[in-house]
């Protein structure tokens, strides 16, 4: 080891940075330039149709799920509809408000695969409240 070799091995450790793919993501901030909602929270979208999904095993439960247009990109995601006879408070063109449902590093959670995203507000309506029986559903 040789005076100066400091800086070397700094100068390496900066260029060899670059072959790990986590650094990459990060210093790039690829995830938010892929992101449907751009890297905000909650997202508004239009329904365009109702769909179940099986669950993974060892459930055998036929989740109601959704897919919805974003209104501020026209991205299309699929989005679970939570709560108990919850899908009949939503319908086709409604607008709706959705967010992350909050599995692991942005993928889906638990056993709904492919689904990342969930509904919170039915035409500016708390979906938990109308499932409840606590409001009726807006018109629109």
């Amino acid at each position: 080891m040789g005076l100066k070799n400091a800086i070397k091995k700094m100068n390496d450790r900066k260029k060899f940075r670059w072959k790990s793919r986590k650094f990459k993501v990060q210093i790039l901030d690829l995830y938010a330039k892929s992101d449907p909602l751009a890297g905000a929270n909650q997202a508004k979208g239009i329904i365009l149709s109702k769909f179940q999904k099986e669950a993974k095993q060892p459930n055998s439960a036929m989740r109601k799920c959704c897919k919805v247009q974003l209104t501020k990109n026209g991205k299309q995601v699929s989005a679970f509809i939570p709560g108990n006879l919850a899908q009949k408070f939503v319908d086709e063109h409604d607008e709706v408000m959705i967010e992350r449902i909050g599995g692991k590093q942005g993928r889906s959670k638990g056993d709904i695969p492919g689904v990342r995203y969930k509904i919170l507000k039915v035409n500016d309506q708390p979906l938990h409240r109308l499932v409840t029986g606590k409001i009726q559903k807006g018109r629109r």
